[in-house]
C-alpha cells in the first residue's frame, strides 16, 4: 500500500507542473565563469551564502577546514569564513572568520557549518548548523574511531547568529531554534537550513533537513514558520514534504534545499542525492508551492547538473554539486552557487571550492 500511495504521488508531483512556470530552471543556467567564486589554498571550501551589504559589496559566507584535516572533518572540524567581493561572480577574497568553535558544552561548541544569511528589519542573522561531541577534537593523522562520524551527525541541530553588520561581531543563541522531535520523521537531527521571509506576511519559512533515526537513507525535509529569525518556530506539517523512498528503495531521497518566494508563490531547488528523480545521481530538482507545505516537482523536473558548462568553452564534470544557493538581484534570481568538487568520483576530491553560475532572466 505504501508503495502504491508513494508511486501515486510521484506521478501527481511530475504531471502537477502549475502555472507559474515558464521555463525549466535548467534552461536558466549560463556557462560559468573560470576563477569566480571563493577558494582558498590549503582549505576545504564548501556550501555558501551570499549577500549584497550596505557597503555595495558582495559578502560570502561558506564552511572551511583545514585541507590536510581530510574532507570527512566537515562534520567535526568546520568553521564559518567570511569573504568579501566588489562583484557578485568574485573572486572573493577572505576578510575573516564569521563563526569558529566554542565550548563543546554548546550545541554548537565543535562544529559549524551550512551558512544561510538574511537580513530582517535592518539586522542580518545567520543561519547555520552546529555540532559537538564528547570525544577530542580530531587532528591530522589521527585515526577516528567508528563512532565518531555519527557521535557528531546526530547532534547536529540549527542555530541563527545575529549582527548588526556582515564584518561581524555575531551574537550567538546557547540553544537550537529547531530541534528533533522523538518518535516523528525529523526524530534525528535539524540541518541544512534555508530561510526566506514571505513578503506578504513578514513571516519566516525556514525548510530545513532531518531523518527519522540517524545518517542512513532517507533524508528528508520539513517546513516550519516564524514570526523572527530567532524563533518561535511552529512546524507546519506533521509529515516531511516530499517522501520518494519506498519500503523496497530507501536510497531514494533529497537533500540541500533552497527555498525562494517569487512574486506570489514559493520555488524550491534541491540535490536528488540517488538520481532516481531527476536521472543523474547529485543533479538538481526544482518544485514549486503556494503555501510551502504541498509542493509539486516541476516538469521537466531537472534544476542543474553535474556537468558544467564553463565561459571558456569547455565542460567538466564535477566530483560533486551541493549546497545549492541563489543569488537575487533587483528581486529576481540571478546567480547559481554551489559547493563544487574535482576529482575521480563523488566525495573523493582533489579540490573543492564554491562556484557561481550567472542566471538569465
Amino acid at each position: 500500500m505504501k508503495t502504491m500511495l508513494v508511486t501515486l504521488l510521484a506521478v501527481l508531483c511530475f504531471t502537477g507542473c502549475t502555472q507559474h512556470e515558464e521555463r525549466a530552471f535548467i534552461d536558466r543556467l549560463m556557462p560559468a565563469p573560470k576563477g569566480a567564486g571563493f577558494a582558498m589554498p590549503g582549505y576545504w571550501i564548501w556550501g555558501s551564502s551570499v549577500i549584497k551589504g550596505d557597503d555595495g559589496k558582495y559578502h560570502i559566507f561558506a564552511d572551511m577546514w583545514a585541507e590536510d584535516l581530510g574532507f570527512g572533518a566537515w562534520v567535526t572540524n568546520t568553521e564559518i569564513a567570511h569573504g568579501v567581493s566588489d562583484t557578485p561572480e568574485g573572486p572573493y577574497v577572505f576578510s575573516d572568520m564569521a563563526l569558529t568553535r566554542r565550548d563543546a558544552r554548546y550545541f554548537d561548541g565543535c562544529s559549524v557549518f551550512n551558512p544561510r544569511v538574511i537580513e530582517f528589519d535592518g539586522v542580518y542573522y545567520l543561519y547555520y548548523v552546529g555540532t559537538t561531541y564528547d570525544f577530542p577534537v580530531p587532528e591530522p593523522g589521527v585515526e577516528w574511531e567508528d563512532d565518531w562520524f555519527e557521535k557528531a551527525w546526530m547532534n547536529k541541530r540549527i542555530g541563527v547568529a545575529r549582527s548588526e553588520s556582515l564584518y561581524g561581531p555575531w551574537e550567538r543563541m546557547d540553544h537550537p531554534v529547531i530541534s528533533p522531535r522523538p518518535g516523528c520523521w525529523d526524530a534525528s537531527i535539524t540541518s541544512n537550513p534555508s530561510p526566506v521571509v514571505n513578503p506578504e506576511t513578514g513571516k519566516i519559512l525556514l525548510v530545513y533537513k532531518s531523518s527519522p533515526e540517524n545518517s542512513q537513507p532517507p533524508l528528508l525535509l520539513g517546513a516550519a514558520e516564524a514570526d523572527h529569525p530567532q524563533g518561535e518556530y511552529r512546524r507546519l506539517s506533521d509529515g516531511p514534504l516530499f517522501r520518494f523512498d519506498t519500503d523496497e528503495m530507501l536510497a531514494n531521497d533529497v537533500e540541500d534545499p533552497f527555498v525562494w518566494w517569487a512574486e506570489d508563490h514559493y520555488e524550491l531547488v534541491m540535490k536528488d542525492r540517488f538520481g532516481h528523480i531527476c536521472g543523474e545521481d547529485g543533479g538538481g530538482i526544482h518544485a514549486i508551492s503556494s503555501d510551502g507545505i504541498h509542493w509539486s516537482l516541476s516538469n521537466p523536473v531537472k534544476a542543474y547538473s553535474r556537468t558544467i558548462q564553463w565561459n571558456d568553452g569547455t565542460v567538466s564534470r564535477q566530483a560533486n554539486f551541493e549546497r545549492p544557493f541563489i543569488l537575487f538581484e533587483d528581486g529576481e534570481p540571478a546567480y547559481l552557487f554551489a559547493a563544487v568538487g574535482t576529482g575521480p568520483s563523488p566525495w573523493n576530491f582533489e579540490r573543492t571550492w564554491n562556484m557561481v553560475i550567472p542566471l538569465k532572466h
